[in-house]
């Protein structure tokens, strides 16, 4: 990473170097163009005002004038003086853009590639009274001339940011990863204050998914432990039965008791592979389900009808209450919500005690709520018992039946119906449990 941050900045650094450079290169050529330009102007005027041009032999003249061409035009184009080039070699310039402007104008400027010198060339053009063209022109390479001449000062200075550059790379790259470093040793010490406040955010996100990934692979840890443990119990049951049975060990008069207790621990080890199964595809399943307009009254009546043979046998009396109501859930979930609720209120009720299931509205949201008057739960417990496996009284829930995962199942619907789930309970007096959606 350090590396790779490093070459990164460097690579910026050299980049910004070399933009600025030709910028600057850039910059300077158009100064120097616009500076030519004027000083061709100015000297191109102040020859035209001497009048020398206007005589009919003006060979006699003689400029010597450094890194200076002047050359003198007749309207017809034909070169009449030039103070670098033999005229008798030289082209008609009637065409050359410059001294076209010129007559057309009064003044005309280019830079080209001079056909006689071999070399780009600015050029600046006047005209005369007399209807003839004087034009001064000065040669380019005198600006490659000035670059080649700073060269080293540019490479020097060139090798030394580029130097320093990496230096600073490196010092920037040390001060941007070092936080995160010493925060990633010490993921889980909060006290571990950070150089730069911008990466508070970040950190306390990296840390809040650390402590989940911790939480959900604790929480997995747990429930293989007690999937094992849960599946293991009915198994051994069920396989010391069959052994004995097997091993002609239980009298006549034992084996139909022996078969009813292969058959219990039968059921619960099914029932409980089934929680598992519905659990793990609650786990999976998308927040967004197949939702259709239900009556809850209407479903709640089904479902206590369905219980009441059972809750005969606890000798449990269950009624359902209330006023029609109508929601936007699955069918499927909602049943299987009441189902849980009603049977561990049958489940966990005294002798003679009562389940009340009421549906109803109040401030405008639709509520199932799910009375008994059973055994109720104890505070310390409240908390933990939508936990999966987790059951107050262990040994009232393997008589009855009880896989300890009912409840979990019911909190996993309810937040797939962005539902609300309350519980009130007290030891002895019974439990209440309502879900407003």
């Amino acid at each position: 990473m350090k590396r790779k941050i490093n070459y990164q900045l460097m690579g910026i650094a050299i980049l910004a170097i070399t933009i600025t450079l030709i910028s600057m290169l850039t910059i300077f050529y158009d100064v120097y163009k616009k500076q030519v330009k004027d000083d061709l102007s100015t000297i191109g005027r102040a020859l035209k005002y001497t009048g020398i041009f206007q005589s009919e032999h003006p060979g006699d003249y003689h400029f010597d004038m450094k890194n200076l061409r002047v050359t003198w035009i007749s309207q017809d184009g034909t070169v009449l003086y030039d103070n670098d080039a033999d005229i008798g070699t030289m082209a008609n310039h009637a065409r050359r853009p410059e001294i076209k402007e010129a007559l057309e104008k009064g003044e005309g400027e280019a830079v080209r590639k001079s056909e006689t010198l071999k070399k780009s060339t600015f050029y600046y053009a006047i005209a005369l009274d007399d209807g003839s063209v004087l034009r001064v022109a000065k040669e380019e390479d005198n600006l490659w001339s000035i670059i080649s001449s700073v060269v080293p000062i540019i490479a020097v200075t060139i090798v030394f940011m580029v130097i320093l550059c990496f230096i600073l790379a490196r010092v920037m790259t040390k001060s941007i990863v070092g936080p995160i470093e010493e925060m990633t040793g010490h993921i889980d010490d909060p006290s571990v204050s950070l150089v730069y406040k911008e990466l508070v955010p970040f950190v306390n996100m990296i840390r809040a998914q650390h402590t989940d990934i911790l939480k959900a692979a604790k929480m997995r840890q747990d429930f293989t432990a007690n999937v094992s443990h849960e599946l293991k119990t009915p198994l051994t049951a069920i396989s010391g039965y069959a052994e004995l049975m097997e091993n002609g060990m239980v009298g006549e008069s034992e084996i139909e008791d022996f078969s009813s207790k292969i058959r219990q621990n039968s059921e619960r080890l099914l029932s409980l592979i089934n929680d598992i199964i519905r659990l793990s595809e609650l786990d999976d399943m998308e927040e967004m389900v197949a939702l259709e307009t239900i009556d809850l009254k209407e479903m709640a009546e089904r479902c206590v009808e369905n219980l009441k043979v059972y809750a005969h046998k606890q000798d449990v009396a269950i009624v359902c209450m209330g006023v029609s109501v109508s929601i936007n859930a699955n069918r499927n979930m909602i049943a299987e919500l009441l189902d849980n609720l009603c049977n561990n209120a049958i489940r966990y009720n005294n002798r003679g005690g009562s389940v009340t299931v009421e549906t109803g509205v109040k401030k405008g949201h639709a509520f199932l709520r799910v009375k008994d008057t059973g055994i109720g739960i104890s505070k310390e417990h409240q908390s933990r018992v939508f936990e999966r496996f987790y059951r107050v009284d262990k040994s009232r829930s393997k008589q009855t039946g009880g896989t300890g995962l009912g409840l979990a199942i019911v909190k996993h619907i309810v937040a797939i119906h962005h539902a609300e789930l309350t519980l009130t309970s007290e030891e002895g007096r019974g439990t209440e449990i309502i879900v407003t959606f």
